[in-house]
C-alpha cells in the first residue's frame, strides 16, 4: 500500500495485494487523513465485488460531514450500483475531476 500527498488531496493505492490486507493498512491509517480529501485507487488485478467496495460507504459519509472529498477509483466497478453520494469513478484523472468539482460546489456555499 501507498501513500501519496498531492497539493489538493491525500492518494492511497494498493500495490495488487490482497483487498482485505488494504482495508486493514486504510483502516490503521485513515484516523490520521480524516481531515484530508481522500482518493482511494485500487488496481484491477485486486478480485473485488461491489460488496467489497460497499465498505467504503461509511468513510465517503464521514468526510462529506467534514467538508472535505473521498473518492474510490476502481476500473472495473459498475457505478450505478452505488448511491449517487458515493463518488466512485473508472479512472484517477476522473476522481481528481470530482474532487475539483466538490471544492468548487463547497466554495460556492452548496
Amino acid at each position: 500500500m501507498k501513500i501519496e500527498r498531492k497539493s489538493d488531496y491525500v492518494l492511497i493505492s494498493d500495490e495488487g495485494n490482497s483487498f482485505s490486507d488494504f482495508c486493514v493498512f486504510f483502516t490503521n491509517q485513515h484516523q490520521e487523513l480524516a481531515k484530508d480529501s481522500i482518493i482511494i485507487y485500487l488496481s484491477s488485478n485486486l478480485s473485488i465485488n461491489n460488496q467489497d467496495i460497499s465498505i467504503f460507504l461509511e468513510y465517503a459519509d464521514m468526510h462529506r460531514e467534514s467538508g472535505t472529498t473521498f473518492v474510490v477509483v476502481y476500473q472495473n466497478v459498475d457505478v450505478d450500483s452505488f448511491p449517487e453520494t458515493f463518488n466512485i469513478v473508472p479512472t484517477l484523472q476522473e476522481a481528481e475531476d470530482v474532487l475539483e468539482m466538490e471544492n468548487i460546489q463547497r466554495d460556492l456555499g452548496f
